[in-house]
């Protein structure tokens, strides 16, 4: 793979509403669009049960280098408390707003991102998925997704994108720190609504996480802890969500797409069984994901073959290939973007 496939000509530049609503009918009529409380329920359940055992192993263990594999434990439970609010954050679990905002904002805290700030930005990158000038989730300092980003890259970033393909999985393990810092930013810079909440949900467990680890352990073994967690949970949330869109076409600011191709032609879907959905919160199904953000995450593997099937009717390319072979193709994109710099050189 080079470049990004570009989007493919001959689609509609207006709205077919049409479309959409005969897939969303289909969808409906199984049943696919209701709410699953017990599900979500059970999995809330079997986190808070996960992160207590390791909770207490901590204790037990106490000043240990044993310790490692209490963070690794950790950096796993907390990725998956993270999938739940980003599962509140797009109100699949409750048709309440404000019970589903109870629920991220809890999960927020409990790994260290700011659900405020978080749900902000991602819900701009749901309405413009891979767009050159509006999804913040290809504006990244160090990275370029297309030739034209890596072009106006200088210095230290620049040196970054040359080698983009090489640095990518080393630079996931800062993704964790990453995201805990922006929601810092934010709220300094009072871009947050309710900021004394804001600033209770972030700094005190901080506060109590810090704590709990050098009261514990000696310096070297709370660095070393802190270090592995934040670091594998950074790689964990990274490994996925770079699948779902990196590499796929980019929309230039003069493109116009309705919303079943702008959402189905910027994603693709990962292939396996259902250890792959608990692997990746369900975030494997991005195409039907991103067609309907409030789809419970249980229905996206049972409405992935009847959206399939509709994208195929419709002769709509339809993305989807293994785990393996997604991370092979965004990394050839990432290098093949970071070309420019490369042979400028």
């Amino acid at each position: 793979m080079s470049a990004a496939p570009d989007v493919p000509t001959g689609l509609p530049d207006r709205p077919r509403g049409s479309d959409f609503s005969r897939l969303t009918a289909e969808l409906k009529a199984a049943g696919l669009l209701n709410r699953r409380r017990g599900y979500y329920l059970v999995r809330m359940v079997v986190n808070g049960l996960l992160l207590g055992a390791i909770a207490v192993a901590f204790v037990l263990l106490g000043d240990s280098w044993w310790q490692v594999v209490t963070a690794v434990a950790l950096a796993l439970a907390s990725t998956q408390l993270a999938f739940i609010g980003h599962d509140a954050g797009h109100r699949q679990i409750f048709r309440s707003h404000r019970t589903n905002d109870v629920v991220g904002h809890l999960h927020g805290s409990l790994t260290g991102v700011s659900y405020q700030w978080w749900v902000a930005k991602h819900n701009r990158h749901h309405a413009n998925p891979n767009h050159a000038d509006h999804d913040p989730d290809i504006e990244i300092h160090a990275l370029a997704f297309s030739r034209a980003q890596a072009a106006r890259k200088h210095g230290v970033n620049a040196w970054i994108t040359k080698h983009q393909a090489f640095l990518f999985f080393p630079l996931l393990l800062t993704e964790a720190c990453v995201l805990r810092i922006s929601g810092m930013v934010a709220l300094c810079r009072r871009e947050l609504r309710n900021p004394w909440r804001e600033a209770a949900l972030q700094v005190l467990p901080l506060a109590a996480y810090l704590a709990a680890a050098f009261l514990l352990l000696s310096p070297g073994k709370a660095v070393v802890f802190v270090a592995v967690h934040q670091g594998l949970m950074g790689v964990y949330l990274g490994c996925s969500f770079a699948p779902n869109h990196k590499g796929m076409p980019i929309i230039s600011g003069e493109q116009r797409l309705d919303h079943l191709h702008k959402q189905v032609l910027t994603s693709r879907n990962v292939t396996g069984g259902r250890w792959v959905d608990a692997l990746l919160g369900g975030l494997n199904h991005q195409i039907e994901h991103h067609l309907y953000p409030h789809m419970p995450r249980p229905n996206l593997r049972r409405a992935q073959p009847v959206v399939e099937d509709f994208c195929a009717r419709r002769g709509i390319p339809y993305s989807k290939t293994t785990l393996r072979h997604s991370y092979a193709e965004v990394l050839r994109h990432l290098h093949d973007a970071g070309a420019p710099l490369r042979d400028a050189a």
